[in-house]
């Protein structure tokens, strides 16, 4: 078994995603000890669509089967005005700077960060929490959960938004972003809100957040996080004829992990859309016995030829 990973240290999201204070990176790197141990190979620097396309990696390379879990990385944007100032990241930006390139340790490390005194983070789901809980720890001396619903409908788990309101963090609810504001040097300045009230439910069962005409406001900011979700990043899907994707960009599967190519199979964020690491966990195991019946039927085959 041959893992490829595309960043320079193994362990995906549970490295670079998720903030030390939740998950220390030490019980981390003892998982993937004990998986090199079983004998476990673990390739880094490999983008698969890159440096290698999931065909070659069957015929040229020699593999029997291939398991895709590359997540959902690929981070959203509001398109708002601003979005492209100095001082605007995605929290998948902010999170993996300071988890995996140690920014948090310049100059000692050489990956900066600009952390801000006055933090806003756009959402409120794990992730939101995770950024806001960082940026405190950075030295942010205000920092600002912006979100258009109210408490109710947040996404993020009760616990996490227990511990940000521990933590100091300050909820700016019923309240969206429209756009930011920068200064003469191309740095964030503010973020021009507007306020919201709840309408009827829409598709997902939550209240539809409605905009409160001429009720704009700034909140005085230098950084803002996005925190409002991420998708599939394209490049295996692009690179690899015949592999079925849905209009979201993810990749269908049966129910044991099974993608309409033949030895290809997949799991986790790539497949269901961003959800928790334990589901990602459970896919790769169903995948796992089914690659491994997969495997052993196709050299039966091959000896029953000969």
């Amino acid at each position: 078994v041959t893992v490829f990973e595309a960043l320079h240290a193994p362990g995906g999201v549970l490295m670079y995603g998720i903030p030390e204070f939740r998950l220390p990176k030490e019980i981390v790197r003892q998982e993937i000890e004990e998986l090199k141990e079983l004998g476990v190979e673990i390739v880094v620097n490999a983008v698969i669509g890159k440096t290698f396309t999931i065909d070659e990696l069957l015929t040229e390379e020699g593999f029997d089967a291939v398991f895709i879990g590359t997540g959902a990385g690929l981070p959203h944007f509001m398109d708002i005005p601003g979005e492209n100032l100095n001082g605007v990241y995605s929290a998948n930006e902010f999170l993996t700077r300071v988890n995996l390139m140690k920014a948090y340790k310049f100059p000692e490390a050489g990956t900066p960060v600009h952390a801000g005194k006055r933090v806003a983070v756009v959402g409120a789901g794990n992730v939101a929490m995770d950024a806001a809980r960082t940026a405190l720890r950075l030295g942010a001396e205000n920092v600002y959960i912006v979100y258009r619903r109210s408490e109710e409908e947040m996404p993020a788990r009760a616990e996490e938004i227990e511990h940000a309101k521990e933590e100091g963090v300050e909820f700016r609810l019923l309240t969206n972003p429209v756009r930011i504001i920068g200064d003469e040097q191309g740095w964030v300045k503010g973020l021009e809100c507007i306020r919201m009230e709840l309408g009827e439910p829409d598709e997902s069962g939550r209240r539809k957040p409605v905009p409160i005409a001429n009720s704009n406001f700034v909140l005085d900011v230098d950084t803002v996080i996005m925190a409002i979700g991420q998708g599939p990043n394209p490049l295996i899907q692009q690179t690899t004829p015949g592999l079925a994707v849905n209009k979201r960009g993810n990749i269908t599967t049966d129910e044991i992990g099974r993608t309409s190519k033949e030895g290809v199979f997949a799991g986790g964020d790539i497949v269901t859309g961003a959800a928790t690491v334990i589901q990602a966990m459970g896919a790769g195991k169903k995948a796992a016995a089914a690659i491994h019946e997969y495997v052993q039927n196709k050299r039966k085959g091959a000896r029953n030829s000969q």
